[in-house]
C-alpha cells in the first residue's frame, strides 16, 4: 500500500537543493507527485507531496532528513486520505494597493464561511502608472457544496469595496467528489 510523504523544506537558496531532493527521494523508492517552491528573499522555501510504499517510509523519511546537514529545516509529515465530500471550487483574483491586512482580512472571511484555501499565490510590484506598491492574489478554493455562496460572494464583495481593492470571486466549475 502506497502513502503520501509530506514535506516542508526552509534554508538558504542555492543551485542543486531541488536535486540533492529528488535524487534522495528517488533512492528511498519515492514518485515525486506535487510540490510548491519558492525563492523568497535568498531563502529557498518549498513544500513537496513523495508517495512511497508503506514499509519503505520511514527509510526515506530517514534518507531526507539527511539534507538537514546541508543546510535545510525539514519538517516530514505522512498525509492523511480524506473522506470522500462534494466541493464546489471556486477562483479569487483580487488587485489593489499594498497595504497590510489584506491576506487577513480575506482568509477571515473564507475561513467564517467554511471555506478553504486550496492555493494561494500573492506578489507585489509596482503599478503601471503611479509606480505605487500594487498587491496581488490568487487564490484557488473550495468550499463543502452546502456553503452558500452567494452570501461568501457578498461578504467579500462588501470587505474589497472597504479595502479598495478589485476583487473577482468565480465559479471554477461545479461540485466535485473529493477523496
Amino acid at each position: 500500500m502506497k502513502t503520501s510523504v509530506i514535506l516542508t523544506l526552509l534554508g538558504p537558496d542555492r543551485p542543486g537543493l531541488v536535486s540533492a531532493l529528488a535524487a534522495r527521494a528517488s533512492a528511498g523508492g519515492a514518485n515525486w507527485m506535487e510540490s510548491r517552491m519558492a525563492q523568497l528573499a535568498g531563502q529557498f522555501a518549498g513544500v513537496v507531496r513523495l508517495e512511497v510504499e508503506e514499509a519503505a517510509a520511514g527509510r526515506l523519511e530517514e534518507m531526507l532528513r539527511g539534507l538537514e546537514t546541508e543546510g535545510l529545516r525539514i519538517v516530514i509529515e505522512r498525509g492523511v486520505v480524506p473522506a470522500a465530500v462534494s466541493l464546489h471550487r471556486i477562483q479569487l483574483d483580487l488587485v489593489g494597493h499594498d497595504r497590510p491586512g489584506i491576506v487577513r482580512d480575506i482568509s477571515a472571511v473564507l475561513a467564517r464561511h467554511g471555506v478553504s484555501i486550496e492555493a494561494l499565490e500573492t506578489a507585489c510590484e509596482s503599478a503601471s502608472m503611479s509606480g505605487e506598491p500594487l498587491f496581488r492574489a490568487r487564490a484557488a478554493l473550495v468550499a463543502p457544496a452546502g456553503v452558500a455562496l452567494d452570501a461568501v460572494r457578498d461578504d467579500l464583495e462588501a470587505l474589497a469595496n472597504e479595502l479598495m481593492v478589485d476583487l473577482e470571486f468565480n465559479d471554477a466549475g461545479g461540485p466535485t467528489i473529493a477523496a
